[in-house]
């Protein structure tokens, strides 16, 4: 189930509408455009930045379908927010200046190889978001994060074992998984101005 620009640009305004309804303001109305789409099940990631220089402020999501869209967007667009244990919550007056993107995730696929060195060869950088499972340990990185860091497949890799809690080569351990998606994503180009007085 792949999202036109329409339906993405309606997406990222509903998940400011979620955020801004986290801080008291009314529940967005679903647009029409996703009535049907929200009830597929779905992974998606809300990222929060912080413009000019696109620092992270929270990112949390459902690398997995197992919720509606509709339902796994309203979380994770509040759990960026308030959640992301990495970060202080989101304060109200922050929100005007945060820039939006949401991943809308294919379903995971599991890479395999009979020699763990060949799976860089295996990874399109730019294209390839990863999931890295050893044991208990797991960790997830998303497409544009290898691009926006200038990573190889092989540091790809490498930084998605480091997420995951393990030594940056465990990924060459052939008990290792190794799981590459795709995502469509959308990104507000800035935060919306104020309206109204100063």
């Amino acid at each position: 189930m792949r999202i036109n620009q329409k339906q993405g640009e309606d997406v990222l305004k509903y998940a400011r509408g979620i955020l801004e309804h986290s801080f008291g303001k009314e529940k967005p109305a679903i647009p029409k455009t996703l009535e049907e789409v929200f009830t597929r099940k779905k992974g998606v990631f809300v990222t929060l930045k912080t413009p000019p220089e696109g620092r992270l402020r929270g990112c949390i999501g459902y690398p997995e379908p197992v919720l509606p869209f509709g339902l796994a967007l309203e979380r994770a667009a509040e759990s960026a927010a308030l959640e992301d244990p990495r970060f202080p919550p989101v304060k109200k007056e922050e929100l005007n200046g945060l820039r939006i993107e949401v991943s809308c995730l294919t379903e995971p696929q599991l890479i395999e190889v009979e020699d763990p060195g060949k799976l860089p060869e295996k990874i399109r950088v730019g294209e390839d978001g990863l999931i890295i499972e050893y044991g208990v340990y797991k960790g997830l990185l998303l497409p544009q994060v290898a691009e926006e860091q200038g990573w190889d497949a092989t540091q790809f890799l490498s930084q998605t074992c480091v997420k995951a809690g393990l030594k940056a080569d465990m990924w060459l351990n052939p008990e290792t998984r190794v799981y590459r998606f795709q995502a469509q994503i959308f990104s507000e180009e800035q935060p919306p101005k104020k309206t109204g007085k100063p």
